[in-house]
């Protein structure tokens, strides 16, 4: 057993997954429930209905659970959980209600199980990482008092479009954390995540003449010209800062074609692997769309989403050495990995507080038709988290420091 892994012994591991295994068909079950439902981000009904159903599972488990509304989304589901209050790390574990697909999907394609992975929507995005914390928490509780200071359980209605409603709250309650641990699926090869890009978003408005496109084109200024200059300048910045990634995803302008374009717009994605460089190309990006190749054009630059990056932090490290320590007595070799998607991990991590993600169970084609999830990982990943909790409670090092340190991060509405 690994110097980490010491922290739980062999029996302590080993009854955490014979409570795992006992209970995986009730698991099924209850991720056949929770597939079944229509909760797409916009889809508040369906929202509430998962929602309502966390709440009462963490409220069987003892948490004491209070639901925020979320105006015309989903509403928040926080349960808190008082551990043994000597002092041991406070733990916030955060996951989402919500999926990516429309009203009307579960219809057309329910839950459904295939030779060894089952498929549905919000199979593994994140329905499978919901139940891992659910059951990871049960588990524990079959083995004693909660060996944690405390810990605090999100269940977020809206992290497929950015978290606009519950970014406050996660916030708060990671500014009181010690540790962060996100359900998110594990990547299709089985690593965690212990670094994210970090992410802006902006929406920029060009607004120049309109004219007459065969009478007096002169007389026009176009924005869509600018715009198209403004596209190719951007696309540029590609390649020159390592992991620093710039997309024009959307250009809109113009009313006819003989019309000169007065009005254009364009939406665009920054990411960058560290605070510094997306500081950096933030910079450069502004400098681009303020200097103008047609004259007389105005620009107006709206910033509508930050996510700082999640950067693999001295903390994060320790995180990752638990688990996979903890996986390496289970049995099984894990990994950590970086990804260049943003989660609620950002918004944690952001905030000082070491964190790690991907500890739902094993799954791929997220956001697709073919989603899935790998049906013998259930076990051994709902175990691999109850141990990394039991592991986490018991690291004096990760104990109430005050580690978090807010870092400015706000968050308005993003599609992912």
């Amino acid at each position: 057993m690994s110097s980490f892994g010491r922290m739980i012994s062999e029996d302590e591991l080993g009854r955490l997954r014979e409570s795992v295994r006992e209970s995986r068909y009730r698991y099924l079950a209850d991720l056949e429930r929770l597939v079944n439902v229509d909760c797409g981000s916009y889809t508040k009904a369906g929202v509430d209905e998962v929602g309502r159903w966390m709440a009462g599972q963490l409220r069987e488990l003892g948490a004491e659970v209070t639901v925020e509304p979320g105006q015309e989304l989903g509403d928040i589901v926080v349960g808190s959980f008082a551990g043994a209050g000597d002092g041991g790390p406070r733990i916030l574990i955060v996951g989402h209600l919500d999926t990516v697909f429309s009203a009307g999907t579960v219809a057309r394609r329910p839950f459904s199980v295939r030779g060894d992975r089952a498929y549905g929507p919000g199979v593994t995005d994140m329905k499978s990482g919901l139940l891992a914390g659910l059951y990871a928490l049960r588990a524990l509780a079959g083995q004693g008092p909660w060996p944690f200071g405390r810990l605090v359980f999100i269940a977020n209605p809206d992290e497929e479009i950015g978290s606009p409603s519950s970014s406050a709250t996660i916030r708060r309650h990671a500014a009181e954390s010690d540790v962060g641990l996100v359900l998110e699926c594990a990547r299709a090869n089985g690593d965690i995540v212990s670094a994210r890009k970090g992410v802006v978003d902006y929406h920029v408005r060009l607004l120049g003449r309109a004219a007459h496109a065969g009478i007096e084109p002169e007389k026009g200024r176009s924005a869509v010209l600018e715009a198209a200059h403004k596209t190719i300048a951007l696309h540029g910045l590609n390649g020159r800062r390592p992991g620093v990634t710039v997309n024009v995803g959307v250009l809109n302008g113009g009313t006819r074609p003989n019309v000169v374009a007065e009005e254009a717009s364009l939406e665009i994605d920054l990411r960058a692997t560290s605070r510094a460089a997306l500081e950096e190309a933030d910079a450069e990006l502004r400098r681009v769309l303020e200097a103008t190749v047609v004259p007389d054009i105005s620009v107006t630059v709206e910033e509508r989403a930050r996510h700082w990056p999640m950067e693999k932090s001295a903390g994060t490290a320790r995180l990752v050495e638990h688990a996979l320590a903890v996986a390496a007595d289970l049995g099984f070799a894990l990994k950590d990995a970086a990804t260049g998607g943003a989660s609620d991990a950002n918004t944690i991590a952001g905030l000082g507080v070491p964190t790690v993600d991907g500890l739902g169970p094993v799954g791929g084609a997220d956001h697709s038709p073919d989603e899935y999830l790998e049906l013998d990982s259930i076990v051994p990943r709902t175990t691999l988290l109850a141990g990394l909790l039991l592991a986490i409670s018991r690291d004096t090092s990760l104990g109430q420091g005050g580690a978090a340190e807010s870092a400015g991060n706000v968050f308005p509405r993003r599609d992912r």
